[in-house]
């Protein structure tokens, strides 16, 4: 138990340096958590031997569903709608045109049989949202004509039609399913999927709304619930749990609720570490000794799949739309293979299907090359097709991205000394950039202006900026307890080398002191040192 638990620490802070290593290399982050984990398996350094595809499936598919719901969630939707119909002919018709062509390639020039065609074809379909994700955001790749957004929402909302493929293709090869139920599977896996997921979208929204939670988190933790229930339960009745999280994610993550940023934080932990989880435990099951076997139908296959497959695909969808010859091509290129089509190849294993190729390999092969080779380039590409737009955000195409001003609010009491009292605002003076944005009086409250007069016993909600950068502030607590020789003392005597108290919890209460404030027992001082 020990030993894994240092494996694991390990791996976890070799993927956070990779990622940073990852930045300023230009290559996928990704790439080097796969990378990680074949170092580790059985043809690596450390020889750790699993080949669990049913363990790895159900621990990667678990992964997906919050990278699912969380690609959702950082979908921004006015940024988004201008290209949502785009967007998801994209990931519906295009994924439906890339799996045929791809299984048609497979089966006339690979001389593979068709079902299995069609079912590589199927597995990688979908693009890689953290991929796409992954490039956009550590590249600041802000792309012209609302491209990013484009290729944000179709990433993120393709997965579950390749599942969808994947599904009814493995269902046809292990002869479970013939005409009426191959229609009812496509009805329940959209119907349900779309129904599940609009459901519970709105119970987290009315629950985190109308609910206070008491313990800081519990809310986050209150989310993972649903969107694990937003998969689990349209998948138990035959939906597509994946299209029941992304839709969760994308209705709940555009509302406004609750700790909405802290939310963000949590998720985008959770999502890196699943990221990392899937990558790395994918690397770990594969054989690189055995992938040599894989590698000419794997590399056929994936330049098939990047000059002509996808493209076919993207320029038949885009073009009746009028899009630039140059935003095609880069939506074309962008299409990478990453995680989702690696978690649909391990489910062959763990079907009853029969195929005569490993085609896990075949799909890793593909997936290192795409995000390898199309995701290193992207950049460069773009900038090549002149599709880089200087003035625009990409930060902004996600609901993760805050564009308003940060704000800080401070509570003044007004006491019967205050020289406030009988001032109406427009008559006091209060620092630059700050403004008094709220009265509470009685316990009631008054939205103030101008001609508002100031009475004793009032408490102010002044609003000011917050900082925009990292200042290196650093708050210290600092108790006094029985023995403190500061007990009486007033504040102006306390000397701390390079410390200001900025304020004193007292009981219940919280003092902004000054140098006439005296010190009590049990008082606790904050103080920020410079």
């Amino acid at each position: 138990m020990t030993n894994i638990l240092i494996i694991s620490a390990l791996v976890i802070v070799l993927c956070v340096v990779f990622n940073k290593v990852s930045g300023k290399l230009g290559v996928p982050m990704l790439l080097f958590f796969i990378l990680l984990g074949m170092l580790f398996g059985t043809d690596g350094i450390f020889k750790i031997d699993f080949d669990n595809y049913h363990f790895a499936e159900n621990i990667c598919s678990t992964a997906l569903i919050f990278i699912m719901f969380y690609g959702g969630f950082g979908t921004k939707w006015s940024e988004a709608k201008p290209v949502a119909v785009k967007a998801v002919m994209l990931s519906t018709l295009g994924v439906i045109l890339t799996a045929f062509i791809v299984g048609i390639f497979c089966y006339f020039v690979l001389k593979i049989e068709l079902l299995e065609s069609l079912l590589i074809g199927s597995v990688i379909s979908s693009t890689d949202a953290a991929s796409v994700f992954s490039i956009l955001r550590s590249k600041k790749l802000g792309l012209k004509y609302n491209t990013a957004s484009l290729l944000e929402v179709e990433s993120g909302s393709n997965d579950p039609c390749s599942y969808m493929l994947t599904t009814i293709v493995l269902t046809v090869m292990a002869g479970q399913a013939k005409g009426g139920a191959i229609v009812y599977m496509i009805f329940a896996q959209i119907v349900y999927g779309i129904v599940f997921g609009i459901a519970f979208a709105f119970i987290m929204k009315w629950i985190l709304r109308k609910i206070k939670f008491e313990t800081a988190g519990f809310d986050a933790i209150f989310v993972v619930a649903l969107a694990i229930l937003s998969y689990a339960v349209p998948s138990a009745v035959g939906g597509n749990g994946y299209l029941s999280a992304y839709i969760s994610g994308i209705i709940l993550g555009n509302s406004k609720i609750n700790n909405k940023k802290s939310l963000v934080n949590f998720f985008d932990g959770i999502t890196g570490l699943m990221q990392v989880l899937i990558f790395f435990l994918l690397g770990l099951l594969s054989y690189p000794s055995q992938l040599i076997v894989s590698i000419v139908p794997a590399v056929l296959i994936a330049l098939f799949l990047t000059f002509i497959a996808r493209p076919v695909s993207v320029f038949a969808i885009m073009t009746p739309f009028k899009c630039c010859f140059k935003q095609q091509l880069i939506v074309s290129w962008a299409g990478l293979r990453g995680a989702a089509s690696i978690v649909f190849a391990i489910m062959i294993f763990t079907s009853e299907a029969q195929t005569s190729n490993n085609i896990f390999n075949i799909v890793l092969c593909i997936v290192l090359l795409s995000i390898g080779f199309q995701g290193t380039l992207l950049p460069w590409l773009a900038k090549r097709f002149d599709m880089i737009d200087e003035n625009d955000d990409v930060l902004k195409t996600f609901s993760d991205y805050s564009d308003e001003v940060a704000v800080n609010f401070i509570q003044l009491s007004i006491t019967k000394e205050h020289m406030w009292i009988g001032k109406s605002l427009r008559e006091i003076d209060i620092p630059p950039n700050t403004l008094i944005a709220l009265i509470i009086r009685d316990n009631e409250k008054i939205a103030p202006n101008g001609n508002t007069v100031i009475k004793e016993g009032d408490n102010l909600v002044l609003a000011a900026k917050g900082i925009s950068e990292d200042f290196g502030i650093v708050l210290t607590e600092m108790p006094i307890d029985k023995k403190s020789k500061w007990i009486g003392s007033r504040l102006s005597e306390v000397r701390l080398e390079g410390g200001l108290v900025i304020m004193i919890k007292r009981g219940e209460n919280v003092l902004i002191p000054n140098g006439d404030t005296k010190l009590k027992e049990n008082d606790v001082l904050v103080i920020n040192y410079a």
